[in-house]
């Protein structure tokens, strides 16, 4: 049987009524992905019952890459390219760059709070060898994350932040790079329903006022950084302030990057004592 055609008006209808945006892209994805109509059928229906269109075609475009993502798994946003660039900028320039200090080894990247790996998985695409480590406490997102890193000689490794990384990794990280939750815990009700309906809470939620896990991931940071090593938080313009007082009250400098192409925040810092005077 003939797969159907990406551009069916009939597709197409159905997602703009059930108030897709996108419509037209999303009729192609499905109609690519679909190999019978029954399965475009199939696919549709799940779309326009509210399932995320990652979760429907089991994969996420991020980087330029295809990062598998499960129902369930959180959903890898546009804006988190932006915390990508900034850690490959680090890695891959030259003085004072994020580099683990050993002569002839990759220097040393953690992913935390990787939900699917789609951080991981772009840099070590993108920013040459690296030993890469990801972590999560979520263990659907675990199971997740592995399939996209393994293969890239990446270890995923299941725990609460630090807790869940190998000993041998303490002051050997060259870039720390965070995408922990910050939305307010009063603010999650407000987010599209395909977040709060299907991805799980503790990918979105960051506590009273977005920042409990980011405080925790500062507090320790600087006890995980190599020397020249950098942390890095995605974050919000609105909370970027608190993001920054949060690093410089943990012994790090602190540098608020923003792009307004991805309409992306991110943080960076390096252990104070490491910076250029």
């Amino acid at each position: 049987m003939t797969a159907p055609a990406a551009s069916s008006p009939t597709v197409i209808t159905r997602l703009r009524a059930a108030g897709c945006v996108f419509a037209e892209e999303e009729a192609g994805l499905l109609s690519g992905a679909a190999t019978t109509p029954d399965h475009l059928d199939a696919l549709v229906q799940q779309r326009i019952s509210g399932l995320p269109l990652e979760h429907v075609l089991g994969w996420a475009a991020f980087c330029g890459l295809r990062i598998d993502v499960d129902p369930g798994v959180f959903v890898p946003r546009r804006r988190t390219e932006f915390l990508v660039r900034e850690a490959m900028r680090l890695l891959n320039s030259s003085g004072r760059a994020a580099r683990s200090g050993r002569t002839g080894t990759p220097p040393v990247v953690v992913d935390l709070c990787c939900g699917s790996g789609a951080v991981g998985a772009a840099l070590a695409a993108l920013a040459g060898p690296l030993e890469l480590h990801a972590a999560d406490v979520d263990a659907a997102a675990v199971q997740c994350a592995a399939r996209n890193l393994v293969p890239l000689g990446g270890e995923v490794h299941a725990g609460d932040l630090y807790t869940a990384l190998p000993e041998r990794l303490r002051g050997r990280v060259s870039v720390l790079a965070v995408n922990a939750p910050y939305v307010p815990s009063a603010e999650i009700g407000t987010m599209p329903r395909e977040a709060r309906l299907h991805e799980p809470r503790v990918s979105l939620d960051g506590g009273t006022d977005g920042l409990k896990i980011q405080r925790r991931v500062a507090a320790v940071a600087p006890l995980w950084l190599a020397p020249g090593g950098y942390l890095l938080i995605e974050t919000s313009p609105r909370q970027a302030p608190q993001t920054a007082g949060l690093f410089r009250r943990n012994g790090l400098t602190a540098r608020v990057a923003r792009s307004g192409e991805l309409d992306a925040t991110v943080v960076i810092g390096t252990p104070m004592h490491d910076a250029p005077q």
